[in-house]
């Protein structure tokens, strides 16, 4: 389908899809073998200035928006899930400094960013908070001119690799959700460590480790926005980020989809190509409709977050659910398709299978989302009365 994308934007995805073919695919399976964090990758993404897209000119970003950081996820998706994982977590760490940091805090950090030269990663999650965000327990206390901060977060991607982290932590336990505020972590502070790296069933290429405070001091100039604030810049930031999650979920499929009709027109059986059969030409057909009614709506999202709507919660959940949904079911009939082919490692749709079904659980499992979405739907009709 054609869907209108400025000569621009089929430049960025053009650049995207060529980094993929030429770099990611040939190192896709070894990378995820030897869960080896992509460094390489990184590097060709940043001389390609693929970091700097959704960053202001002024902090030496493109200046471009959602749309083109979700054409540039896709691409990279539809090669490695796990790539595109350690490329998209920088702009899930960045947004919290993009939306709500001082302009002192931005020109900081965000020329280094947009330049690749820092890595960046968001820590919300803990052992006792995952769909339940307003569960954490990591605190930071005033002291002076600075916060102490003390707890453990779990299942940061980017964790280890990152050289700043956005993170969430109460500064009033007694206020609950209300007393959670937002900071930037450097790392190489002291009382700032890393706790075990995860050995995960997919994006076995993007890292994933704990991030362990023990009396991590840092200036109070680091505070994003005011104390208080914690869980409206993490939602805000969420509600942004979630278009990413869905192109992930659109790359990843067509992936699949491509590899499983490679393999039908090859693969012989009863004297004919099996994607001459029926069966197989239905599921096909339905995993082509569903990849694209998923890209329409990511990017139809992607252009309204673009557009600056501020109640974009609904839309983007929407978003994220319905194309990581296709993505874990497509990726499941493409390795159907390829019957015991698929299901080895020599071909990658094995590999795509296992990358997928995160997508449905990070950034906000989808029944959560499907809660979000629900809420939402109530409110509308309550203003209708």
């Amino acid at each position: 389908m054609d869907y209108f994308l400025t000569e621009e934007q089929q430049m960025i995805r053009d650049l995207a899809r060529q980094i993929a073919e030429e770099k990611v695919v040939p190192v896709r399976a070894e990378l995820d073998e030897k869960e080896e964090f992509p460094w390489e990758i990184m590097k060709v993404l940043a001389q390609s200035d693929l970091f700097g897209l959704f960053i202001p000119e002024e902090y030496g970003g493109l200046g471009k928006g959602s749309l083109e950081l979700c054409i540039a996820v896709e691409e990279l998706s539809r090669a490695c899930v796990g790539v595109s994982t350690t490329y998209a977590a920088n702009a899930l760490g960045t947004y919290p400094i993009l939306l709500h940091g001082t302009d002192e805090q931005k020109k900081k950090f965000l020329p280094e960013i947009a330049t690749g030269k820092k890595l960046v990663a968001f820590g919300l999650t803990e052992a006792n908070a995952g769909s339940d965000a307003s569960g954490i327990q990591t605190t930071a206390k005033p002291d002076g001119n600075e916060y102490v901060i003390n707890g453990t977060k779990q299942w940061i991607t980017n964790g280890g690799a990152a050289d700043v982290y956005t993170i969430i932590a109460l500064t009033d336990k007694s206020k609950g959700p209300r007393g959670a505020s937002a900071f930037i972590v450097e790392k190489g502070t002291p009382g700032f460590t890393f706790g075990k790296k995860e050995n995960k069933m997919g994006i076995r290429a993007s890292i994933t480790s704990e991030l362990v405070f023990d009396n991590c001091r840092i200036p109070k100039e680091n505070l994003i926005a005011k104390e208080g604030m914690g869980f409206f810049v993490a939602m805000k930031t969420l509600d942004k980020s979630r278009t990413g999650v869905g192109a992930q979920g659109v790359g990843v499929a067509q992936g699949a989809f491509e590899e499983a009709v490679s393999f039908a027109r090859q693969r012989h059986q009863f004297g004919h190509p099996v994607i001459s059969f029926q069966a197989v030409q239905h599921m096909l057909a339905d995993m082509a409709m569903q990849i694209e009614a998923a890209r329409s709506l990511v990017y139809s999202v992607a252009r309204l977050v673009d557009s600056g709507a501020k109640d974009i919660s609904k839309e983007s959940a929407m978003a994220k659910t319905f194309a990581t949904d296709v993505g874990m079911k497509v990726t499941v009939d493409a390795v159907q398709i390829m019957g015991g082919a698929g299901y080895m490692k020599e071909y990658p749709v094995e590999k795509m299978m296992r990358d997928a079904k995160i997508l449905q659980i990070y950034e906000g499992t989808n029944q959560i989302q499907r809660n979000v979405i629900g809420q939402e739907i109530i409110k509308e009709a309550a203003k209708k009365k």
